[in-house]
């Protein structure tokens, strides 16, 4: 490999990832390969692929290039993002160890920890990382795994990734980070100091809302290569046909993700003027808790954004019922704008003592700007805003 392709930009990598790797005929776009079984060279000897479940030509394409982009050695594709999680909590944990994550983190996250450590599978502290003070007596705890989710959903609220990489690697731990948010294209984690990403590929990485599927990025080849026996083990792995779509959709990440964040930006900007919403919360604002930071460490402050609604609980179903081109959906990152109430939505798997230690209020909404003209998605929201 050339130096040159050693070197190429983020937008690059994701358009050419898997480009011309068919020798048989030449075809420029990968072809699509089902087989669940492939025939052996000879008695023990395999070929490079033996059995779908463990690794296939067509998901392989695809780690390859979501590990160029993140900067990792390799990485394995998952069924969804809860899968991913999963699978490290398998691979990773005993019954004694110590997760550390986020108290304000994505709540199925929140959900999977906390039920399976209730069934004892291993322990986890939910703690806020931007308090110093909390994070330290956290570390101080000697956990096995610290999970990072910068910025948070669905406060978009920044913490710093290097500095807390450091302090648990001092105390042994390793590092996750849940970077679905930003994607490489705004954000390196691995080059920040954690050993493990991941991304729920559903989202940004696929960008068009019609595949499932999760993805761990690593820093390590032997910790990758003991995560992937267990992915083998419990069959976590993605089928072919959505291992091409999400290849095909990883084309256009870095057109899209900036788009999206443009967008945004103006979205923003309208509603932190509006007199009808109560708060804004977003990495670009100085207001947001740890905009100095995003700043340092992000490229961008992306397309994720929250707000509360100014009034009470009598507004909320007719602003949403007001809306036409936000869709009142669950999801984020693709091309479509969504909005979703994280109370009743995404957050609804906790307690609503959890959702108030988090900051998550009965007002709060979360928005994903998609790729529509900016002009219609703030008439849709000015409309909206005008019936409550």
């Amino acid at each position: 490999m050339t130096s040159q392709a050693n070197n190429l930009n983020q937008g690059t990598i994701a358009v050419r990832g898997g480009l011309n790797t068919d020798d048989q005929y030449g075809s420029v776009v990968p072809v699509i390969t089902p087989s669940t079984c492939y025939r052996y060279e000879e008695f023990a000897k395999p070929r490079e692929f033996d059995y779908a479940r463990k690794a296939n030509p067509s998901r392989r394409l695809v780690e390859e290039t979501v590990a160029k982009l993140e900067g990792g050695v390799d990485a394995i594709l998952t069924n969804c993002g809860m899968s991913a999680i999963h699978l490290i909590s398998v691979a990773l944990l005993a019954p004694n160890d110590l997760v550390v994550a986020p108290h304000d983190c994505y709540g199925g996250s929140y959900r999977l920890f906390n039920s399976l450590s209730q069934k004892g599978y291993f322990k986890v502290k939910f703690v806020d990382q931007s308090d110093l003070v909390a994070l330290q007596e956290a570390l101080s705890l000697h956990p096995k795994l610290v999970l990072i989710e910068t910025p948070s959903n669905p406060l978009l609220r920044v913490v710093d990734i290097k500095k807390i990489a450091q302090q648990a690697h001092d105390v042994g731990a390793l590092v996750l980070v849940d970077n679905t948010f930003m994607t490489p294209i705004l954000q390196k984690p691995l080059e920040l100091g954690a050993d493990i990403v991941t991304h729920s590929c559903t989202k940004f990485l696929n960008g068009h809302s019609d595949l499932l599927a999760g993805i761990l990025v690593f820093k390590d080849q032997q910790l990758a290569t003991d995560v992937l026996w267990w992915a083998n083990n419990i069959g976590t792995l993605t089928s072919s046909f959505d291992s091409y779509l999400l290849l095909r959709g990883l084309r256009t990440l870095a057109a899209r993700v900036n788009l999206q964040q443009d967008n945004a930006q103006k979205v923003v900007a309208f509603l932190a003027s509006h007199p009808k919403i109560a708060k804004v919360f977003h990495p670009s604002l100085p207001t947001n808790l740890g905009h100095d930071i995003a700043k340092k460490q992000q490229k961008g402050f992306g397309s994720l954004l929250s707000f509360e609604l100014a009034g009470d609980a009598d507004v909320m179903p007719k602003f949403l019922k007001a809306l036409n081109i936000f869709t009142l959906a669950q999801s984020l990152g693709g091309v479509e704008s969504l909005v979703c109430h994280p109370a009743t939505m995404t957050h609804s798997g906790i307690s609503a003592e959890a959702r108030k230690t988090a900051g998550i209020s009965d007002q709060l909404l979360r928005i994903s700007v998609g790729l529509e003209d900016i002009t219609d998605l703030l008439a849709d929201l000015q409309q909206a805003l005008e019936t409550i």
